[in-house]
């Protein structure tokens, strides 16, 4: 069996699962947040209990839209909260909190072998974890946390095998947006990626995270890589409970095995109005933009802040350019404030906010207006996705958003 294969057996209790099968499956952590909870909870209700299966493996984070932009947000997140203290379950606000997927596996929730549904598409991040995540619908939520299982078809798993050594400035989002370009939006549909080559054992936990993390954006059910000494080491400090680690068997069957050879990746840009519009930084000219994000859950961590630190310390945002900075968490943000790289993005002109989603879904923090242009280390370039249909996305790794922002257009960080 392959490594999604493994975790979804034993959390049926099977000796054997196959891909097509539709098995049920014990959930280890439910996940929802300020736009998808209000809708669980309702369903939650319509269902007639009066509490959840496990208060201690139901996590509620509000994210999207706090601290609350307007009076709608602020009543969804009421809701949220009330539900959350009524019932018991693990919750963060404001203050504590942070984007969900920056922070579920920095306090230790989500860990190895571990099945996590969240009501929010990217909630496969967890896969770097050696977890299999995969996000699924309010009204899945809503039965889980009543039930405690989930009912599934066993993905497919394509496994993705990256030979080499990373170039300069080339980190796990251009691995993605570089995979997602040559697969295609839908080259993973229904389907578990294995990540996995010597190359992906040089990547640090918050690349890890990165491309697991957009492994939904190529139409991928989840994106998993196995558990090494790096993974090992990311959860010493923060287990707080017994897990499992599985292995893909050596004759595992893949639905398909594509390998990559990264020596000759640069960084990468998706163009608009999709995460496969990719192109290498070399060919994509000096596009003028007004805005640059650096943050969200793909890549809001303190790796992601010190790549783009690197650029900014001792020069100036472009005049012409907003930069807005997230960190992805409070631990984040102190850990950044405490080895001056708030500073060195103050004194650069650009803004550091509060941890939130913000822009990302257009949410605010950085809604664009028509015929503005974006680069942003987020994961969606959708039209409209961060503001106006007239406005457009551009995707990238922190340090080319960063160097963008000083430029005043698309560039490699190499140009500054």
């Amino acid at each position: 069996m392959t490594l999604a294969e493994k975790i979804l057996a034993a959390h049926a209790d099977r000796k054997k699962v196959s891909p097509g099968e539709f098995i049920n499956v014990r959930v280890d952590l439910i996940l929802a947040n300020d736009v998808t909870a209000p809708i669980a909870i309702r369903e939650f209700r319509r269902l007639g209990v009066d509490k959840v299966f496990d208060p201690k493996k139901v996590v509620m984070v509000p994210d999207h839209f706090v601290p609350n932009k307007d009076i709608a947000s602020a009543e969804q997140a009421k809701l949220m909260r009330e539900f959350a203290h009524e019932q018991g379950v693990i919750y963060f606000e404001v203050g504590q909190m942070g984007i969900e997927h920056v922070l579920l596996p920095e306090q230790g929730l989500v860990l190895p072998g571990d099945v996590v549904i969240g009501a929010d598409s990217h909630t496969c991040t967890y896969g770097a974890l050696g977890a299999l995540a995969a996000g699924m619908g309010s009204t899945d939520i809503a039965a889980a946390m009543t039930t405690g299982d989930i009912w599934m078809k066993v993905p497919p798993t394509i496994k993705l095998v990256y030979h080499g050594s990373l170039g300069e400035w080339v980190g796990g989002k251009d691995l993605i947006l570089y995979t997602i370009g040559n697969i295609g939006v839908d080259g993973a549909l229904y389907s578990a990626i294995e990540f996995a080559g010597e190359a992906i054992g040089t990547l640090s936990m918050d690349g890890r995270f990165t491309m697991a993390n957009m492994a939904v954006e190529a139409g991928a059910k989840a994106g998993i890589f196995r558990v090494d000494n790096k993974t090992q080491l990311y959860i010493k400090s923060r287990a707080k409970r017994p897990y499992a680690v599985y292995e893909p068997d050596g004759d595992a069957e893949y639905s398909q095995i594509i390998e990559y050879d990264v020596s000759d990746i640069e960084p990468q840009v998706a163009l608009p109005h999709s995460p496969a519009n990719t192109r290498p930084i070399s060919q994509v000219g000096g596009i003028e933009i007004n805005q640059a994000v650096i943050g969200s859950c793909t890549n809001g961590r303190l790796d992601d802040l010190r790549l783009a630190a690197r650029i900014l310390k001792g020069r100036k945002v472009h005049p012409g350019v907003r930069c807005i900075i997230i960190p992805g968490s409070q631990r984040v943000y102190l850990d950044a404030l405490s080895i001056g790289l708030i500073e060195t993005f103050i004194k650069a002109g650009a803004v550091v906010s509060t941890p939130t989603c913000g822009p990302c879904l257009g949410g605010h923090m950085g809604v664009l207006a028509a015929g503005e242009r974006c680069i942003s280390t987020t994961n969606r370039n959708f039209v409209g996705r961060m503001g106006s249909p007239k406005s457009e996305v551009y995707l990238s790794n922190p340090a080319v958003a960063a160097a963008s922002a000083v430029m005043g257009r698309i560039a490699s960080p190499e140009e500054v």
